[in-house]
């Protein structure tokens, strides 16, 4: 939001410089972004003095230059080659001196000493367009001869100046979302700050507003109450449309404001000033001399007035004649019904709409406005009056006329002002200091707060209109601290707290810890949206029964929230590579959701969530070197990591792992663990089609963890220290032939059952295929691990290689090699 400071000249008499002021504003809240200068014409002329000409003779080397002698009050004649045909001796001209820069036909010219056909030059005669005053370059400039030498051109011609404010406005803060609003902001501060001068809000002055006649009185119908609540109205006729004056167009101009007319430029204006959005019809245009505030049935049609034709939803809030929609009320005007230079009857609206239902339409149609910019957040339902009859009158005083109706009014609903009390304890408890009634009660006066009640023990007060997010006893505080100056709160010397014990298990430490340890295996982490497309959900045998749908979605791609974090993953991967990254390892914490229509009661059993672990894992295992193999990441990969994950938790223990190898959604093959028959994680290749719809051309492999299950887990064991063995490992090998449908994890599974106390590790180092071997059939290589607290004899390893041994033959009718 951009705050002229000439603007704010206006309605508060105070010295600080447009810097000064920035850091106040800043300090009471509304955060200046940036500080620039406007100037009505580009380098404010600046280096550009008044000059005569005192000799005038032709160039020796050029028929059509001219050489000259200019008087530029400097107490020398400066010798200036002009190409002009119309300079003369005698004339009164603008001279641009050394050091000037002139900004023409959208170049920059730097004025310096040069030699034109030989004879020096040390300035510039200017044409008007050289100065950036108009189009013409017949010649030079010619002033009246009264003017004196050596003025400042920006004096001469009045040129305007000005420093806008960009203001990083907050939601919540719509009463400063005009120049008003922050002149109020301005005048506490500094009276808070200079006790000895107390600085008055200077509104303009509206009481000499007096309706002319009632000849032309268009009545006002309310349909829909609860989306307008107040509606006040005027008209105007005999008016005369044409360009706005100077001073007008120069003050919008420095806010980025295209000028259009005078009366539509007053309503920019009064909008600016106050606030208060208003908007001019033309009377012409209200067919039956009646506007009714309605909402027109859906499929109706309307062309706004940037000429897009828009078909309503039956929920947009519509202006209305009696047979068509004139305006969309609060955002945007109709093509047929605004003022033009045709126009001589104007009828001028000042309402307040409902936030919600603005909100609503100008997000479905995708149209942003200063009117709807305002209305969404809120709007002074006590402004409407003041703002039409300070726009009538300027409308009048610039654009003639008379104003033809007295305001009407139509108030479906008494406004009422909220209350809140304030005690005083619990403003220094927030706070945390002391500060005295007398001087939060200043605060808040300045603020436009009305002391109802005053008592030893606080306040009670109603709150300005204005003032829509001002509910409760903290936001009051709020306002009192922002003004009193957030760095004059001592800093406490001593600092209290409550010593609290940390829930078992420490999620957040266990989530750190775990992420910490991903990342220094070269993982980085990513955060998506929870919203997202339905459209990935379609084919999901659920369908869309489990889908938590937005009522309001911003767009259709952030219309649900996610069931998984598999789709922003890929969406993250599929960005990545079209940016030639094509190493990825990610991982991400996030919540998923679910809606369970079987569920009764309330809202958090009938919409569950539960929290994910998700790895992926694409591209090269290993950065690419020339001693290096260049290998692609692998399944093995991926389930290294997640087996690490769940060791560093201790939950590696009692873990069953069922390989699958028929497809299923989304894997091409996946490896499920269990822990007591429940299912804790799976780790897998995706599917083809899955990718290439993510226009993803390399394998991506990916893994989900229920957090949440794995935490409750981690939780109910406990930590237990097991020291460095003291005793020798011993390993045995075994080779076996087997079908070639059996995973290794059944193998794996076997030998825990078959040997629980001091086997340690099980590992497959060789795998071998052959026709030789037979059809269907291939050949494990294992490595097996054991350990005790003794130091194990030959005997009773072989006697448990013997078991296992036996084991694989029973169960899986394997043979030794």
């Amino acid at each position: 939001m951009r705050i002229s400071y000439n603007w704010l000249k206006n309605y508060a008499d105070f010295e600080e410089s447009p810097e000064q002021l920035a850091e106040l504003l800043t300090d009471c809240g509304l955060e200046v972004e940036s500080l620039d200068t406007y100037e009505s014409v580009r380098g404010g002329l600046r280096g550009v003095v008044t000059g005569k000409v005192v000799e005038c003779t032709q160039h020796p080397n050029a028929d059509k230059l001219t050489l000259t002698r200019v008087d530029t009050g400097s107490g020398e004649l400066l010798p200036i080659v002009c190409g002009a045909p119309n300079v003369r001796a005698g004339q009164k001209v603008l001279v641009a001196l050394e050091g000037a820069t002139l900004y023409f036909d959208g170049k920059e010219l730097n004025i310096k000493a040069a030699r034109i056909r030989g004879e020096l030059s040390r300035g510039m005669i200017c044409a008007e367009d050289e100065l950036g005053l108009g189009d013409t370059h017949d010649g030079i400039l010619v002033l009246p001869e009264d003017v004196p030498v050596g003025i400042q051109a920006a004096d001469y011609f009045k040129l305007y100046r000005d420093r806008v404010f960009e203001i990083g406005l907050t939601p919540n803060r719509i009463d400063a979302a005009s120049h008003i609003g922050v002149a109020r902001d301005v005048v506490a501060v500094l009276n808070h700050q200079k006790n000895n001068k107390k600085i008055q809000l200077r509104w303009p002055d509206v009481s000499g507003f007096k309706p002319d006649s009632n000849e032309l009185y268009i009545p006002v119908t309310i349909e829909d109450p609860e989306a307008c609540a107040r509606y006040s109205s005027l008209t105007l006729r005999g008016v005369r449309v044409q360009p706005s004056p100077e001073w007008l167009q120069q003050q919008l101009k420095a806010l980025g404001l295209k000028p259009i007319n005078n009366v539509v430029d007053i309503t920019n204006y009064v909008l600016h000033e106050t606030g208060q959005p208003l908007h001019a019809f033309d009377v012409a245009a209200i067919k039956g001399k009646k506007v009714i505030v309605k909402k027109s049935p859906k499929g109706t049609g309307f062309v706004t007035l940037d000429k897009e034709e828009l078909k309503l939803t039956g929920d947009d809030l519509m202006i209305c004649n009696e047979e068509e929609p004139m305006c969309m009320g609060g955002i945007l005007g109709g093509i047929n019904s605004g003022v033009t230079e045709l126009t001589t009857d104007v009828f001028l609206e000042s309402a307040c709409f409902d936030s919600v239902t603005i909100r609503k339409s100008s997000r479905h149609h995708g149209i942003k406005t200063e009117a709807s910019f305002r209305f969404e957040r809120g709007s002074d339902p006590e402004m409407t009056i003041y703002a039409l009859k300070r726009a009538a009158m300027l409308i009048k005083e610039i654009a003639g006329g008379r104003i033809s109706s007295d305001v009407d009014d139509v108030l479906p609903k008494k406004i009422t002002r909220a209350t809140v009390e304030l005690p005083l304890h619990y403003v220094h408890q927030l706070i945390g200091k002391k500060i005295p009634a007398s001087e939060i009660k200043s605060i808040l006066e300045d603020l436009d707060f009305t002391i109802m009640d005053q008592t030893g023990e606080g306040f009670t007060l109603q709150v300005p209109a204005c003032r829509v997010d001002v509910t409760r006893p903290a936001d009051v505080v709020e306002e009192v601290l922002r003004i009193y100056g957030y760095n004059n709160v001592d800093i406490p010397e001593k600092m209290h707290s409550t010593m609290v014990s940390t829930p078992k298990p420490d999620k957040e430490l266990l989530q750190n810890t775990v992420s910490d340890m991903l990342s220094a295996r070269g993982f980085n982490e990513i955060m998506n949206n929870s919203l997202t497309r339905m459209a990935y959900y379609q084919q999901a045998p659920s369908g869309n029964k489990e889908l938590v749908s937005i009522l309001n979605p911003l767009s259709q791609d952030l219309n649900v929230l996610r069931q998984t974090l598999l789709y922003g993953g890929l969406e993250s991967i599929a960005y990545n590579l079209n940016r030639k990254e094509f190493d990825l390892r990610l991982y991400e914490f996030g919540k998923v959701y679910h809606y369970d229509e079987n569920k009764k009661g309330d809202v958090v059993s009938r919409y569950p969530e539960r929290v994910l672990l998700e790895l992926f894992m694409t591209g090269k295992a290993q950065p690419e070197s020339w001693n290096a193999s260049g290998r692609g990441t692998g399944f093995f990969d991926l389930k290294d990591a997640v087996y690490a994950i769940l060791q560093r938790l201790g939950v590696n223990e009692d873990l069953t792992a069922v390989q699958q190898t028929t497809e299923e959604p989304p894997f091409a093959f996946c490896l499920k663990i269990l822990l007591n028959g429940k299912e804790l994680a799976a780790a897998g290749k995706l599917s083809r089609a899955l990718t290439a719809a993510f226009d993803i051309r390399q394998d991506v492999f990916y893994a989900t963890i229920e957090w949440e299950a794995l935490m409750n887990i981690a939780g109910s064991r406990p930590l237990i220290y097991t020291e460095v063995p003291r005793f020798p490992s011993v390993r045995r090998d075994l080779a076996l032939l087997l079908d070639a449908d059996i995973p290794f994890a059944e193998l794996e599974n076997i030998a825990f059952q078959t040997e629980k106390n001091i086997l340690q590790r099980v590992n497959l180092f060789d795998v071998y295929q052959d026709e030789k071997l037979g059809d269907n059939k291939k050949s494990y290589a294992i490595s097996f691990v054991f350990q005790d607290d003794k130091t194990l004899t030959d005997k009773e390893v072989d006697g448990i290689m013997e078991k296992l041994a036996d084991a694989y033959v029973k169960k899986l009718g394997a043979s030794l090699r």
